[in-house]
């Protein structure tokens, strides 16, 4: 069974890091497209930053600068190290990725920034 399964958010203050990975099991990722998406309460979901098999990114402006998003593809894991955070990246993050015809979504880590 093809999972995706997030870690690694937390509460932290105005101005910190976090690292949250994004595991996958019952498949090798090595060219597919991994996307981290988050939503905050009251909100709809959205794209944050996507990365691609020859390790080019794509990021949200809110966050260009201070996020990273990597993979390791002998770890079948997809990284997204987060900076200076802001109370406004307050939400449920979220990987993704259409694996063997079928959209995966992860269950969610919370990150919550505090001012």
């Amino acid at each position: 069974q093809v999972q995706l399964a997030e870690s690694g958010g937390g509460l932290v203050q105005a101005g910190g890091s976090l690292r949250l990975s994004c595991v996958a099991s019952g498949y090798r990722l090595r060219n597919d497209v991994v996307g981290w998406y988050r939503q905050a309460p009251g909100k709809q979901r959205e794209l944050v930053a996507m990365i691609f098999s020859d390790g080019g990114a794509n990021y949200i402006a809110s966050v260009q600068g201070r996020f990273t998003i990597s993979r390791d593809n002998a770890k079948n894991t997809v990284y997204l190290q987060m900076n200076s955070l802001k109370p406004e990246d307050t939400a449920v993050y979220y990987c993704n990725a259409i694996i063997l015809g079928y959209d995966r979504w992860g269950q969610g880590t919370q990150v919550t920034v505090s001012s």
